[in-house]
């Protein structure tokens, strides 16, 4: 007989992914409908430091998460905040990229959110197709910056998040089939 744990821990992880897929179309469709023109010229002096806040802030949630998984801590849910914390981290470079692209000289090719948001994926693959281009200097220190962010916070997330989930399957390897 059952206390009633095993459904519990169902509908739990359905709220925890309910509420992260929520929070992904929220900060998607503030990408496309906040003023970010507003950061370009006239106010670097707050879109600068946003940025780099908000960087910074999901640098060190990303990892609070890789160091619950090498300790492996319970009741953690890399899965879910891992993917989530990486669109975030998207999202930001984007919104940079758009911004940046409000100033002369600083991209060929970029006008558009979605040119910025492809920009910020295309670079993540690196696989750089050519069709934008970042011209200006800081176009290019951003560039740079998304590229050693990826390799010191996102490699690490997503090495992490790997690990979990191998030691997640391996685990139900080991148990027993259900009765």
């Amino acid at each position: 007989m059952s206390d009633g744990s095993e459904q519990a821990a169902p509908a739990s992880n359905r709220w925890v992914w309910a509420a992260a897929g929520g929070l992904v179309v929220a900060v998607g469709t503030a990408y496309f409908l906040l003023p970010l023109e507003g950061l370009g010229d006239d106010r670097s002096w707050l879109g600068w430091p946003l940025f780099a806040l908000c960087l910074g802030l999901l640098a060190v949630l990303l990892l609070r998460q890789v160091r619950d998984v090498v300790l492996e801590k319970p009741h953690t849910r890399p899965g879910v905040m891992i993917p989530l914390l990486m669109c975030l981290a998207v999202l930001v470079f984007s919104s940079g990229y758009y911004t940046l692209a409000q100033r002369p000289g600083q991209f060929t090719g970029l006008s558009t959110r979605v040119d910025a948001l492809y920009f910020t994926v295309v670079t993540l693959a690196t696989v750089g197709y050519g069709d934008i281009t970042p011209s200006g200097q800081e176009a290019r220190l951003v560039t740079v910056a998304q590229i050693l962010y990826t390799f010191v916070f996102l490699t690490a997330a997503a090495t992490a998040l790997s690990r979990r989930l191998h030691a997640v399957v391996a685990a139900r390897d080991r148990r027993p089939p259900p009765s």
